[in-house]
């Protein structure tokens, strides 16, 4: 057993002889990035105290590894919030001239964890995240995590969405759609639809105009949970009364899900929606609302779509185009597999 023990601990640390004595490697690398952790938040403090705020970058990206503990910024908590928020929002505005404008990346996100994790993360986290965006950059990963979880704990307190976004304007800021996008785009990410539903719905009383972007989000989310109803209803909105052209991969997740769900009716039906309200439809989508109703047996269904399909300039693929004709004669709708049999032969296929 103690051999096994002993093994374990030499794996573990690296032994390594240097000038009379043994030297744990393992330990003094923790040691020393201990150390370097340390030095670094007395550097940043210095910075901010003297407000050189320009230099902060150069010194986190040489140690990037360090900078993304959200500690790095603790020293704010020993600010009353008015003096903290205006320490962080001079920081922002100061990296507004530096160049390339994604240098302040690493500085973007280590006050983005700590903000977001602090006791009142609204509204700075929103400015620290349009900042990011305007910037060219991404925030990490998980702070879809962190963003949900203060978000939902400020509107556990009875503040709007339309509140927590307009108080960005109490700090000089105002909100945009790219900020509003972010925040429905981490609750969709984290499964909290009806939240992202009711922020889609708010963000016009905040000054922000919904995008193809934020209906997007919250329909392709609505599509993973099979929620085609909901999907297609906004949907219709997207195109009827915000009068926003759709993506084609939104329309395909659409259809994708309506599929899964066996709806092929409804698949049909947001056909005939986009085309009447003349948006355009890709190759992509015509051929997987004909491909789902031939799995359902909706031959006719199917006829009619392909000649939809065909008036746009579209040609299904041989393998459907056969078995749509040979479905259509073994039901006895002769006149109508002619009719398609003559359409594919008018347009060469």
């Amino acid at each position: 057993m103690m051999a096994v023990a002993i093994a374990r601990m030499t794996s573990k640390f690296r032994l390594s002889r240097h000038t009379g004595g043994l030297f744990l490697v393992g330990l003094s690398s923790l040691v020393r990035s201990i150390h370097l952790s340390q030095d670094l938040k007395e550097s940043v403090e210095d910075l901010v105290q003297k407000k050189s705020y320009e230099r902060i970058p150069d010194i986190l990206d040489s140690s990037e590894e360090l900078c993304r503990n959200p500690s790095l910024f603790g020293f704010l908590s020993n600010l009353s919030r008015d003096t903290r928020i205006h320490v962080i929002d001079e920081m922002l505005r100061s990296f507004g001239s530096i160049r390339p404008r994604w240098k302040p990346w690493n500085v973007y996100s280590c006050l983005l964890g700590y903000t977001l994790q602090s006791c009142d993360p609204f509204p700075i986290s929103l400015c620290i995240i349009q900042r990011m965006l305007r910037s060219g950059c991404l925030p990490v990963p998980q702070t879809h995590v962190f963003l949900t979880s203060a978000w939902l704990e400020s509107r556990s307190w009875s503040h709007s969405a339309a509140d927590i976004l307009l108080d960005m304007k109490s700090i000089g800021h105002s909100p945009d759609c790219g900020t509003c996008n972010y925040v429905i785009t981490s609750l969709c990410a984290v499964d909290q639809l009806n939240e992202a539903m009711h922020v889609l719905s708010c963000i016009a009383r905040a000054g922000c105009i919904p995008d193809t972007d934020s209906y997007g989000t919250v329909i392709a989310a609505m599509c993973r949970a099979r929620k085609t109803t909901q999907a297609v209803e906004m949907l219709r909105e997207m195109v009827t009364k915000a009068a926003l052209t759709p993506r084609q991969d939104t329309m395909a997740k659409v259809i994708l899900a309506l599929r899964k769900n066996k709806e092929v009716r409804k698949a049909v039906g947001v056909i005939e929606l986009l085309e009447n309200e003349d948006h355009d439809i890709g190759f992509e989508v015509y051929e997987r609302t004909v491909e789902s109703c031939l799995a359902c047996d909706e031959y006719v269904l199917a006829a009619k779509t392909v000649m939809r399909m065909t008036a746009r300039g579209f040609i299904p693929y041989i393998m459907v185009r056969q078995r749509l004709v040979e479905g259509l004669t073994a039901r006895g709708d002769w006149d109508l597999a002619c009719a398609v049999r003559q359409r594919f032969a008018e347009l060469g296929s």
